[in-house]
């Protein structure tokens, strides 16, 4: 192993000596979750990628949210973007009916109903738009990520309140397609499978301007990555944002599938993954993962613009310096 790859190891080792307190989304369980799932992985602006943990592969759910926006600005622009969903964060749950009173949009494209509307942007039938969201993520990742129906048909069932915000939109005059076939099509996003290490890959494609450092291929626009991991860090975490900020300080994105992506731009992406949920729909060990993580590297985009070499600094902590 190498420095960051021991570090990555006996991190993950730490964080499954103590017992988390939340649970497993049943949805998660669908895909084979496990209590003594943990892995975290790194990828830098060259390409290099280092993991450690479970390989387990599960549905990146919100996720696919930051990756559908980016999408969205490079298809429509910017400006005609923000002007149907705005990027104020809300300090709601992710459900939540978050629509501004006087303009009717969505508050942010990170919550349910936001990213719902951003699902409708990327075509113009459901076809178009999923084949938009599902070749991006792709090469976000750097290869084909599998579509587990199994998810899918329990997200399906069980989507009464995604159809709710949908239709919400649509009685506000923020959205005029098919609430069902727009609702589909964005859960179809969300159970996408991915281990940990092709989230690293998808966080490092935004960290390097959108270009995705392990394949070298242009997935976003520049202007759409930096504009996705704006929004990403102040409401990427939900209502939970506010403390990940002052913890963490690293633009991310969580889901309730258990992963946490986060990119220090210009420099590499970083995942985590453990199923069990917090109160507010992320990872506990996840986010513990990177409060360590900003602590031992220093990676807080407040601390100002020295970060150390990953493998030197490894090296260090686990006592390896030659």
């Amino acid at each position: 192993m190498n420095p960051l790859e021991t570090y990555l190891s006996r991190l993950c080792d730490d964080l499954l000596g103590f017992e988390p307190d939340g649970a497993i989304e049943p949805l998660a369980r669908v895909s084979g979750a496990r209590e003594d799932h943990m892995g975290l992985a790194v990828c830098t602006a060259d390409g290099e990628v280092t993991a450690a943990g479970s390989e387990h592969a599960f549905p990146i759910q919100s996720i696919s949210k930051a990756v559908a926006y980016a999408a969205a600005i490079d298809r429509h622009g910017k400006d005609h973007v923000v002007s149907e969903v705005d990027e104020e964060p809300t300090g709601e749950e992710f459900n939540a009916i978050s629509i501004d009173k006087r303009t009717s949009r969505p508050k942010n494209p990170l919550v349910n109903i936001g990213a719902i509307r951003v699902h409708a942007m990327l075509g113009t039938d459901r076809a178009e738009r999923t084949a938009l969201l599902r070749r991006t993520l792709d090469a976000a990742a750097g290869r084909e990520l599998e579509l587990h129906e199994e998810t899918l048909r329990e997200e399906l069932a069980g989507a009464d309140r995604n159809r709710a915000l949908a239709y919400m939109l649509r009685a506000a005059g923020s959205m005029g397609d098919d609430a069902e076939e727009v609702v589909a099509g964005y859960l179809e996003g969300c159970a996408v499978l991915a281990t940990v290490r092709d989230l690293a890959v998808v966080a490092g494609t935004f960290a390097h301007a959108g270009v995705n450092p392990v394949t070298g291929e242009r997935v976003f626009t520049a202007l759409a990555a930096r504009q996705a991991m704006s929004i990403m860090m102040t409401c990427g975490m939900y209502d939970n944002a506010g403390d990940w900020v002052s913890d963490v300080g690293l633009p991310a994105k969580s889901g309730v599938g258990g992963g946490i992506i986060a990119a220090l731009p210009t420099r590499f992406g970083v995942a985590a993954y453990s199923p069990q949920l917090d109160a507010h729909g992320n990872s506990v060990r996840g986010v513990r993962a990177f409060e360590r993580m900003t602590e031992d590297f220093g990676w807080h985009v407040m601390e100002g613009p020295h970060v150390p070499d990953l493998a030197e600094r490894a090296a260090e902590l686990i006592g390896d310096v030659r």
